[in-house]
């Protein structure tokens, strides 16, 4: 198993932070390169969308308004989630023909999330693969997944909550219009759980699956105004919503 560039790395801004997962799948499909690993944690609370998720059908927009949240719109597909403290992201930077089940979308999330559940197991035994592409601990959701496809390299990226409960993220998601067939229709209190590991354990495991090791810190920079312009630009409708 070839060896991958580990980047652990949170930017100040929540922006910033989806923006460099944007960045690091355009550079390695534009200039090919090592496969990277990222680990980022916001100290802040804030929504991400889905690229096709609707605000209105996921987000209480009072209450975000009310504390400042903001809201942001990702790149990849899957559903919103709240980002901030005790929630630890995840991206695994791929080119396509690194292994042969990148192929398509569901024997992607098949070959990354088993991988991503057997690190957990050490800690959890009862850690499996939900839905299209969850992680779930005695079937209540830990992890949240999603991809984004280029025409040569694949962003997979998730969260992990460790620290986050319920209550917060049922104060600002409304229980959502779809849901994967495991939630039988449980309120966000009842469905989501955590996995109660110091991140720092979390990321070593993760790193040790993917055979990830720090040999250098360099990330593409001169891409971010771009990136986060993309960002921004996705996000304004829900900037505004939420305003």
């Amino acid at each position: 198993m070839s060896t991958l560039r580990l980047l652990d790395l949170t930017l100040p801004l929540p922006v910033e932070n989806l923006a460099l997962d944007e960045a690091l799948l355009e550079e390695l499909d534009e200039q090919g390169g090592n496969p990277v690993l990222r680990f980022w944690e916001s100290d802040r609370l804030f929504v991400v969308l889905g690229r096709a998720s609707r605000v209105a059908d996921d987000v209480d927009l009072a209450a975000c308004h009310k504390d400042g949240l903001p809201i942001l719109r990702r790149a990849s597909g899957g559903g919103t989630v709240l980002q901030g403290p005790g929630c630890l992201s995840y991206a695994l930077v791929l080119p396509l023909d690194w292994h042969p089940d990148l192929a398509n979308i569901r024997t992607t999330n098949r070959l990354i999330l088993e991988r991503m559940a057997t690190a957990l197991r050490r800690w959890e035994p009862t850690t499996t693969v939900q839905g299209i592409s969850d992680l779930a601990i005695n079937d209540r959701k830990i992890s949240g997944n999603a991809q984004r496809r280029t025409g040569k390299a694949l962003l997979f990226h998730g969260t992990i909550l460790h620290d986050m409960g319920a209550d917060l993220i049922a104060r600002y998601l409304k229980h959502p219009s779809r849901q994967p067939e495991y939630r039988s229709e449980r309120p966000h209190q009842a469905f989501l759980g955590t996995i109660n590991i110091a991140p720092q354990r979390i990321r070593q495991a993760i790193a040790d699956a993917w055979n990830a090791e720090l040999t250098n810190s360099q990330w593409p920079i001169a891409r971010m105004p771009h990136t986060i312009a993309d960002v921004l630009a996705r996000s304004r409708d829900e900037s505004s919503s939420a305003a």
